[in-house]
């Protein structure tokens, strides 16, 4: 993506079902489960930039001995960084006690992070600063071994306004109104009220207190802990967590906002937010990983009894469509296809851009994550070549000669890689100071490959804020003398903000809202826009569920062409000499290359929960007035 969306989470949770020994035995390390989680996590490194965390729990330790181990980072490398710690750990306890290196039982006993529950994540901070008291995972301490909690998460809660208020009312004083601490304590909470009428119970039939510890945590049920606790969020969330005495659970939202994905067998049980870490990681194949179903947790007890149940009464299915089109690694069988498909659907609305001149239209691609649709787009510009050269052989018939055949059969897409990404100036450009110049130089150009006078066509996944193609892309674009430069967003149209995980917070940020906002100028019709806002101040307080999305009324008037033709003008340079044209997909194309994940608020509007539509009415009135902030 030219302008990079700020991502969202991953989680991976895996859970060895055999004794330590069994891995070191087997494949040579008692910290096969160690190992594992740091690819996991690797693998899934696309998802989050600003930090990482991982935490384990050591089965059944003695009174005294740590069974619970954390580690987190903020630093620019931060998985690696995690790693090198746990690393130096390991080595200088081996090095101060060599009886420990061969000795499974010695190590589990003394050295950290070895265990056999273990919890990683990857963070891309959504709301707060980027401190370590913001990354994942969280942990919530007791001295009963049961009441302690660890969790971590892919998610966003939009009304946290709500749970802060339900936690104050049952006595609880949390440290600071954010959906991680609330989400916490409100897991905590019940467990803690679990524990109690459990034990309560148990004294009755007779067992002391030292006795009754090991039986509550073989009865403690945590699918009606969960059931209790996400009675009221409202968000999407993939949510995962490590109970102190070793049941572990994660927890999908009931619209399936939010992906995740487990595999299982006689080793091990894996769950990420990506299928292809699992497969590559594991060496599994497609069918084997499963995607858990909305509203269901799987929950792993203590004994490795691992089982699905639903918590929460599963909504209509909307899955996001943004994982598809951009934030899941490509490598995905199906996302592959799908993004290979959006290039495909959109090929028409090209043709009809460059009027069917083929032979004088250079193709390309924005790197990296536009590459598979590009695929698609020229897969499909070769169908209509095939078929275009196929009408002109049967026209001319038996009497075609070898240079006739030769002539036709040598048309074919042009394709070149015009546009290289910079990394390395990526990386260096931090101060607002000479920033525009230095932006436009992040991509370089491969001179030679248009003629002067062709036609340009480059594919990016999706067009945000347009402001590194105005700023850079298509000033150097410009520099090949294309007579017309078309640049075709994979995805529909950005309008709305996300509320659930992924950092798009303010309209104003978005250019189609921006294009949408000038042509209300050029028309004149800017009471719309207050009368929208006088909408939104009436609702935005309100705890009614039935919510209703005022910001569509701001779009309603002008056609997508009309929004798309208002873009092309905002974000051409003046001082270009191309012809700019910007072609969007459509929404009915999204839901036929992406079948099941339906989930397209950014584009329609149509949020899948009333938080959602609290949030962009807010969106819209911080924009009309003029407050700089996020609307969650």
């Amino acid at each position: 993506m030219s302008d990079a969306i700020k991502h969202e989470c991953g989680i991976s949770l895996i859970r060895l079902l055999k004794p330590l020994e069994y891995y070191q035995e087997k494949y040579g390390t008692a910290f096969y489960g160690v190992n594992k989680m740091y690819l996991m996590m690797e693998k899934q490194h696309n998802r989050g930039q600003d930090g990482a965390g991982f935490a384990s729990i050591k089965l059944d330790m003695e009174p005294g001995e740590r069974y619970m181990s954390r580690v987190r980072s903020i630093a620019q490398q931060p998985i690696q960084d995690i790693f090198a710690q746990i690393n130096d750990r390991v080595n200088t306890a081996i090095k101060e006690n060599p009886e420990y290196e061969n000795n499974v039982a010695l190590q589990k006993k003394h050295i950290p992070y070895i265990g056999e529950v273990l919890l990683g994540h990857v963070r891309y901070g959504t709301f707060g600063k980027n401190s370590i008291e913001s990354v994942h995972p969280f942990l919530r301490q007791n001295n009963w071994m049961h009441r302690n909690i660890i969790v971590a998460g892919n998610f966003n809660m939009t009304n946290v306004d709500e749970l802060f208020s339900n936690l104050v009312q049952i006595g609880q004083h949390p440290k600071e109104m954010a959906d991680t601490v609330t989400v916490m304590e409100k897991i905590g909470h019940f467990l803690d009220d679990a524990v109690a009428k459990l034990y309560k119970q148990i004294k009755k039939e007779g067992f002391n207190k030292q006795e009754a510890s090991p039986i509550i945590a073989e009865r403690l049920n945590v699918a009606k802990i969960l059931r209790r606790a996400a009675k009221n969020w409202d968000g999407g969330y993939a949510m995962a967590g490590l109970l102190g005495h070793g049941d572990a659970f994660v927890l999908r939202d009931p619209a399936g906002i939010r992906p995740t994905y487990y595999y299982k067998d006689d080793e091990v049980v894996v769950i990420a937010s990506e299928r292809p870490a699992i497969q590559t990681v594991f060496n599994v194949q497609f069918e084997d990983v499963k995607e858990l179903e909305p509203g269901h947790a799987i929950l792993i007890k203590k004994n490795g009894k691992t089982a699905i149940k639903q918590i929460l009464e599963p909504t209509e299915r909307k899955a996001c469509s943004f994982e598809r089109i951009y934030f899941s690694r490509g490598s995905d069988k199906e996302i592959y296809q799908e993004r290979k498909e959006l290039g495909r659907l959109i090929f028409p609305k090209i043709l009809k851009s460059i009027d069917e001149d083929i032979k004088n239209t250079v193709f390309s691609y924005i790197p990296n994550t536009a590459e598979t649709s590009f695929f698609g787009m020229v897969k499909e510009a070769q169908n209509y070549m095939n078929k275009k050269k196929e009408e002109q052989i049967l026209s001319i018939g038996s009497n075609i000669t070898q240079e006739q055949l030769h002539e036709i059969l040598d048309i074919r897409p042009r394709i070149e890689k015009v546009a290289i990404k910079d990394a390395k100036l990526r990386t260096f450009i931090t101060q607002d100071s000479g920033r525009d110049d230095l932006v436009a130089h992040v991509y370089d150009i491969s001179y030679g490959s248009v003629k002067p006078g062709d036609n340009l066509v480059i594919i990016d996944d999706s067009i945000v804020r347009g402001t590194t193609l105005k700023k850079s892309i298509l000033k150097i674009l410009d520099r090949l003398h294309p007579k017309k430069i078309v640049v075709v967003s994979s995805a529909p149209q950005i309008r709305y903000p996300d509320c659930y995980g992924i950092d798009m917070a303010k309209l104003e940020d978005f250019v189609a809202f921006r294009a949408a906002l000038e042509l209300h100028r050029d028309r004149g019709t800017m009471n719309v826009v207050d009368d929208i806002y006088k909408k939104c101040l009436t609702q935005v307080s309100s705890m009614d569920k039935d919510v209703i999305n005022y910001v569509k009324e701001f779009y309603a008037p002008f056609s997508a062409d009309e929004i798309s033709h208002k873009i092309g003008q905002l974000l051409s340079p003046p001082e270009i000499k191309a012809e700019v044209q910007i072609i969007y997909q459509t929404i009915s194309n999204l839901h036929q290359a992406c079948p099941h994940n339906l989930g397209d608020w950014y584009f329609t509007g149509d949020y899948p929960t009333p938080g959602g539509n609290k949030v962009v009415n807010r969106a819209f009135i911080n924009f009309y007035e003029g407050k700089n902030q996020r609307a969650y």
